[in-house]
C-alpha cells in the first residue's frame, strides 16, 4: 500500500529536504522516525526539494507499507519521534502508482519581506528597509506569466531536462507588517523563486526598468537576473494533486 504524508517544517536547522552526506536534512529526520515506527527502513519521496533554510507550510511525501495504519495512533507516534520544527499533519492512502513529486499539479510559494526591523521576524523574513515601488514590481511579475522558459532564474549546473514552467500566479501583496510575494506554477527550477524575487526587488528599488524583465528571460542567462535573496524568508505553502490520487 502507498501512503501520503502531509508535512510542515521550519527549515532553519536543515540543509534542505533531500538526503545528503554530512548534512542534516528533513527527509533524513522523517526516515529515521519511520524506521522506529515500523522497525524497518522506510524510504520516502517528497513532492519537491526545498533548499537549505527554506520552510514548508505544506509538503507531501509518499512511502510504501503493508500495514493498515491507525491514523491517529500513527500520527501521534511519528510526531513524538520528530523534532519540534517538523510536524506530520495527515496520512492517507493513495493509489499504488501515485508519485508525490510527479503527480503534483501545482506548487505555491510565498516570500516574506519586512521593511521595519522586527526581532520576532528575523528568522522568518528578509529585512529590506529601502523604499520599494510595489506597482513596478507587480507590473514586472505579471510578465512572468507570458513566458515558459526560465533558465535565467535557474541554479547553474543543474541536471534538469527542461527549463519550462507554467506560472499561473505572481503578485506582491501587503499583509500586516509584511510585503509578501505569492507565486504558483506547475513546477519550479532550483533556486528559481529566490532569483525571481531578487530580480523583482531590483526593479522595485529602481535599479533597472520593468521592461528589462523581458530581456532577462529571453537571455536565458542566470547572470542577467538579480541576486538570489536569502532562503530564510521563503515558504512552500501549497502542493495540489488531482482528487483521483486517493484510494
Amino acid at each position: 500500500m502507498r501512503y501520503f504524508l502531509e508535512l510542515a517544517y521550519f527549515g532553519k536547522a536543515y540543509h534542505g529536504w533531500q538526503n545528503q552526506p554530512n548534512a542534516v536534512t528533513v527527509q533524513e529526520k522523517i526516515e529515521k522516525a519511520l524506521a522506529i515506527v515500523f522497525q524497518r527502513q522506510t524510504p520516502i519521496v517528497g513532492a519537491g526539494r526545498t533548499d537549505a533554510g527554506v520552510h514548508a507550510r505544506q509538503i507531501f511525501a509518499h512511502f510504501n507499507s503493508e500495514e493498515n495504519l491507525r491514523k491517529d495512533a500513527f500520527l501521534f507516534k511519528l510526531n513524538s519521534l520528530l523534532p519540534a520544527d517538523i510536524a506530520v499533519n495527515d496520512v492517507f492512502e493513495v493509489k499504488s502508482d501515485v508519485h508525490a513529486r510527479f503527480n503534483a499539479q501545482s506548487r505555491s510559494y510565498e516570500y516574506h519581506v519586512i521593511q521595519s526591523k522586527n526581532p520576532f521576524l528575523e528568522d522568518r523574513s528578509y529585512y529590506l528597509k529601502n523604499e520599494l515601488d510595489v506597482d513596478k514590481m507587480n507590473e514586472a511579475a505579471s510578465i512572468l506569466k507570458d513566458y515558459t522558459n526560465f533558465k535565467c532564474f535557474s541554479k547553474s549546473k543543474t541536471d534538469v531536462k527542461t527549463y519550462n514552467c507554467k506560472i499561473t500566479k505572481a503578485i506582491w501583496k501587503r499583509e500586516n507588517d509584511l510585503l509578501v510575494f505569492h507565486i504558483s506554477a506547475d513546477r519550479f527550477l532550483r533556486n528559481m523563486v529566490r532569483a525571481v524575487v531578487g530580480t523583482l526587488l531590483e526593479i522595485g528599488l529602481n535599479k533597472q526598468p520593468v521592461v528589462n524583465m523581458h530581456q532577462i528571460i529571453n537571455s536565458k542567462d542566470r547572470s542577467r537576473a538579480g541576486t538570489s535573496v536569502p532562503a530564510k524568508a521563503l515558504y512552500l505553502t501549497r502542493v495540489v494533486y488531482p482528487e483521483t490520487v486517493k484510494k
